[in-house]
């Protein structure tokens, strides 16, 4: 028998096509007959061939119910490091690209583990607790459960997909020693899968597959598992990564199976497979206590809540501790309350033995990346490194003639209170003070990134103003370099060539390109600058009419590009202050398209639509019709189109150097910068 793995393969490796012989090969002879390293030597040329000399078939190489780490291999890994390993206890996070369904698969499994009473009522997505979490359909803070398979407890992190929040994810991974790796049955890797599986890899972990939806009708299965296998390969994955398990599953349902035509009524496979694949914490038993603070919470009457594993030692109630940022500078502190990880809440302890996630309050001024150690003996863990940012943004306090009408934070020392503070949770942001008093410039991962930074202090009741997104650029052996980022854009055929003209001249550069199958879409694989991206999401869903598919992620930093103009037109500029009206609107919108409809306030500055040509124009929005006594015999009836409206990321998106975005809780407005003057028509 002959069996092919091509990148593109569409053979089933399934284990019903195979002789049951081959599923019950001994553990020692699958790994020698299958062993990765030459699986790699083979992967590399052009195809995959297993011969087979053996009376019985093969063992089909995704499917195999034993996992990979040898336990010989394990326990000498344990002597040597003088380490021992709790079985009692699973780590994991849950990983995937944005919308691959991993927050729907914890609801799941919550539910399958009885967490919740069989009468209570329970909302979708119980871990997006946000407002803005629920609003947007995504996962922004990381959310940490726990829930009881088999006498053993599987603390589970639910965290983000978005690649913009990929310091969430970072800092995630210190407290786990597995993931599980959610993909889409149709869509396979995507970027941030990409990301998030380096980083795990990066740190050593075990990882689990989890192919979900797939119940959908466009499922195949092959393709993303080849896809997933090649992308191991790619970022160097050891041979026992390689060797990962896979599972089939429908978050949605509640089903998982290892064979994607027979799944189980319940998700016992994937628990399973956590169980078997996905080793223990590896602890000091009797070592000096050691706990990596890896996220921080708040509550109002707690203060402050550490939250991280224990790498040694015990922890107990009112002990006294060391807290360490370096070996240098340290300081002592009492842990006044303990808390662990049990079901949906938090549960208050007396002790955490080495291995459990736990909360700790009473620490006031303890940061991420912090090590909270033995009062006499400890000593700090490495801290927690996170990539730079990629783009800053400027806010300044609000100017306009409108401040202080919505907003409750108004002044420069409530907005540099309210950024300072951000730093202390957010570690993959950074903020520093302007030009002048009551400017500060923030830097993030990207415009999500402060996007949702934003959107959160509108609601919290501030007022403030901030300018246009900007790329970080790096200065090398004099060579100017300004990073670049992978775009993958899934368009349907008839729109690919309006897609491919637009992306060229924001100076993308084709990577690859292919059909995605039954659903009749091309998928585009484009490296390009940082800078090319603002405004292109909106660009690109009016060439393809809303049906442009767009996912970014950051790649290097690379040569400066040139320039690249990313706006075409100029806006229409209100030249004075009052209320619109019908009357104006209707010779106005001649001119473009509006933002504003009729009896809206606004001042001298606002921009209020976009000129259909380059160039700035400025109109009279307020002019009200001559009141005489002289009167036609009919009135003319104004029609009026309907005004645009754009939320806060297209507004961010839209303006230019010369434009600034006024936030207030109640508004969003955009206005020419008054300390920038550019010739307006």
């Amino acid at each position: 028998m002959e069996m092919a793995i091509g990148s593109h393969t569409t053979s089933k490796l399934t284990p019903k096509a195979l002789p049951l012989s081959s599923r019950n090969l001994e553990p020692s002879r699958r790994n020698s007959i299958y062993s990765n390293s030459w699986l790699k030597r083979q992967f590399h040329g052009s195809a995959l061939s297993i011969e087979s000399k053996a009376k019985s078939g093969r063992f089909p190489l995704r499917n195999s119910v034993k996992c990979s780490v040898s336990q010989a291999t394990e326990a000498a890994t344990e002597k040597k490091s003088q380490l021992t390993r709790r079985n009692d206890i699973r780590n994991i996070a849950i990983v995937a690209h944005v919308d691959h369904g991993k927050t729907t698969l914890v609801d799941s499994m919550l539910k399958q583990a009885k967490v919740f009473r069989d009468n209570q009522f329970v909302q979708e997505r119980i871990m997006d607790s946000n407002d803005l979490e629920r609003e947007r359909g995504i996962t922004i803070l990381s959310k940490n459960t726990s829930i009881t398979y088999k006498d053993t407890k599987i603390n589970i992190i639910d965290t983000p997909g978005h690649s913009d929040f990929g310091g969430e994810v970072e800092r995630i991974l210190n407290m786990v020693e597995g993931v599980l790796l959610v993909v889409d049955s149709v869509e396979g890797p995507m970027p941030q899968t990409r990301f998030v599986l380096k980083k795990a890899l990066e740190f050593g972990h075990a990882v689990v597959v989890v192919v979900n939806k797939i119940d959908r009708p466009s499922a195949r299965p092959d393709y993303v598992i080849n896809s997933t296998f090649e992308l191991f390969i790619e970022l160097n994955a050891t041979d026992e990564q390689c060797d990962f398990q896979v599972i089939y599953a429908s978050g949605l349902k509640g089903k998982a199976g290892l064979s994607p035509d027979n799944l189980a009524d319940d998700l016992g496979p994937l628990f399973e497979a956590i169980i078997r694949c996905i080793p223990g914490p590896q602890i000091a038993k009797d070592g000096v206590l050691q706990m990596l603070a890896t996220n921080i919470e708040y509550d109002e009457h707690k203060g402050r809540i550490a939250i991280g594993r224990l790498h040694a030692g015990v922890l107990r109630k009112g002990m006294d501790v060391r807290v360490c940022s370096s070996e240098n500078e340290c300081r002592f502190g009492r842990v006044s309350e303990l808390f662990v990880y049990e079901k949906f809440s938090r549960v208050p302890t007396e002790r955490v033995e080495a291995g459990d996630i736990c909360a700790v309050c009473g620490i006031d001024d303890i940061q991420i990346g912090e090590t909270i150690a033995d009062k006499a003996l400890g000593t700090p863990l490495p801290s927690i490194k996170v990539e730079e940012p990629t783009v800053r943004m400027a806010f300044s306090i609000n100017t306009s003639p409108f401040v202080g009408r919505e907003g409750k934070y108004v002044t420069s020392r409530n907005l540099r209170d309210r950024l300072y503070r951000e730093l202390e949770r957010n570690l993959a942001m950074k903020v520093e003070d302007g030009e002048t008093s009551d400017t500060f410039i923030v830097s993030g991962r990207g415009t999500l990134h402060i996007t949702i930074l934003i959107e959160n202090m509108r609601r919290e009741g501030y007022e403030f103003m901030v300018g246009p997104p900007k790329v970080i650029n790096k200065k090398v052996d004099d060579q100017l370099l300004e990073p670049y980022e992978i775009a993958i854009v899934e368009v349907p055929e008839e729109y690919m060539g309006s897609v491919v003209e637009l992306l060229g001249k924001r100076r993308g550069q084709m990577i690859d390109m292919q059909g995605t199958g039954s659903e009749g879409t091309t998928l585009m694989k484009y490296k390009i600058p940082t800078r090319g991206l603002l405004g292109l999401r909106n660009s690109i869903l009016t060439v393809s009419r809303g049906t442009a598919v767009l996912n970014t992620i950051f790649d290097e930093y690379g040569p400066w590009a040139g320039d690249i103009n990313t706006r075409d037109q100029g806006s229409l500029v209100a030249f004075e202050d009052g209320t619109s009206t019908s009357y104006a609107l209707a010779s106005s919108q001649e001119r473009g398209q509006m933002f504003i409809g009729p009896g809206v306030d606004v001042y001298k500055g606002q921009i209020v639509g976009i000129h259909q040509r380059p160039g700035d124009l400025s109109l009279n929005v307020c002019k009200k019709k001559a009141a005489t006594n002289i009167r036609s015999n009919k009135e003319q009836t104004v029609v009026l189109d309907t005004p645009l409206e754009y939320s806060l990321e297209d507004c961010i998106e839209y303006i230019q150097e010369d434009e600034l975005v006024e936030v207030t809780p109640l508004s969003i407005r955009m206005c020419k910068n008054p300390k920038i003057v550019k010739k307006s028509r």
